[in-house]
């Protein structure tokens, strides 16, 4: 009989995403290779969502991400409906084998609640494990609710109570990784890019003012808060200052940003962000935060683009030193190694992306995890001895 997933992406955004959209990448890479596999997939998203599986359900009908600008007292119903609506689902039907929930804290919470009456569960932990610690501090799931991480180093962090529902970690992937090996040699420009979302973790200031200082043009490609392009958040007046990541843009990174050696471009996608990362010198991450997963770097390395990074997270998980990237732990050396990144060969980033970061790479090690997670559901309880 074949294993029905019912895949929790959320009601944030649709699947695959209009544009930035870590998570909700993540599901629409993992979910045709689980198809591939033989594995079932129900999808509960929002109602755009365009991702072919087997069947899919939905609370709202778009996604929700604008609202988590607003007030919590406006938006903490949000994530609630969508798990509402899951659990419905899971009690009106005897079909599903596991759930693999991508929710932040509500869909954990809500999931272990159920107690019994959960199917298997395997949460994935896809953000910084320091948020949250009275409920991943204090965690008791029970044997039906288990979670992974998206690197070593990130479950290392955990609180202990969360280490004790691990069954392990699985590396994000990228669709270009597939016979990433096979491409041809692409043509480099001499500039480097930040590609993710602007926000202090992700260090963009720090890059901005190291890239004038050695004079290596720099691209900053993705939103600020939930303005995708420079028009829009330039239209949104004052009020948008609400919004952290964009004070965050305003006070420390539009001071140098120029529009010639330091450009912020918004959100790219599709062809458009491929080419502009595929060309660049090198991808720069001058990470102030333990960066969990590394979507961006992985993507990096498929299109042949050496990774310049400070030295946190996962990123020596993923970058190979002096093959694949230059990592430091000292952040003003960061200036120095972008000039020295293209001395790494391309062709060496894109072998590694094949070898370690495709969707089937990713997906079945998610297989072994699914089949770990219902053993040990079924498995007799030992907290009762």
């Amino acid at each position: 009989m074949r294993l029905t997933v019912l895949m929790n992406a959320g009601p944030w955004l649709s699947v695959p995403p209009p544009g930035y959209g870590g998570i909700e990448n993540v599901v629409a890479t993992l979910v045709p290779e689980l198809r591939r596999l033989g594995v079932r997939v129900v999808l509960a998203s929002v109602g755009t969502s365009a991702l072919p599986v087997d069947e899919r359900f939905s609370v709202f009908p778009d996604g929700q991400f604008s609202a988590l600008q607003r007030p919590y007292n406006q938006v903490c119903g949000v994530s609630q409906a969508h798990l509402d609506g899951v659990v419905r689902q899971l009690r009106a039907r005897d079909d599903i084998d596991l759930v693999h929930d991508h929710v932040e804290a509500v869909g954990l919470a809500t999931l272990a609640a159920m107690g019994s009456d959960a199917p298997p569960t395997l949460h994935t932990l896809h953000w910084d494990l320091t948020k949250h610690p009275e409920l991943y501090g204090n965690l008791d799931a029970g044997g039906r609710v288990r979670v992974n991480g998206v690197s070593a180093s990130q479950l290392a962090r955990a609180p202990r109570a969360l280490r004790e529902h691990s069954v392990g970690h699985v590396h994000l992937s990228t669709p270009l990784a597939v016979d990433a090996d096979r491409a041809p040699r692409r043509e480099k420009g001499d500039y480097a890019i930040i590609l993710g979302r602007i926000t202090p973790g992700k260090g963009q200031e720090v890059g901005a003012r190291l890239a004038r200082r050695v004079g290596v043009p720099l691209v900053l490609a993705g939103p600020v808060g939930p303005y995708h392009r420079p028009r829009d958040l330039a239209a949104a007046g004052d009020e948008a200052r609400q919004n952290p990541d964009v004070r965050f843009f305003h006070d420390e990174v539009a001071p140098h940003v120029d529009g010639d050696l330091v450009r912020w471009v918004g959100t790219v996608a599709g062809q458009e962000r491929d080419d502009l990362l595929a060309g660049a010198r090198a991808a720069l991450f001058p990470l102030r935060w333990e960066e969990p997963g590394g979507t961006a770097v992985v993507e990096s390395l498929a299109l042949g683009t050496p990774v310049v990074a400070t030295a946190r997270g996962c990123l020596p998980e993923l970058v190979d030193q002096n093959r694949t990237g230059l990592l430091t732990d000292d952040e003003e050396e960061l200036g120095e190694l972008l000039l020295a990144a293209s001395l790494l060969d391309p062709v060496e980033c894109r072998r590694e992306a094949a070898a370690r970061f495709t969707p089937t790479v990713m997906a079945e090690k998610y297989v072994d995890l699914y089949e770990k997670v219902r053993q040990e559901a079924s498995a007799p309880s030992l907290r009762a001895a």
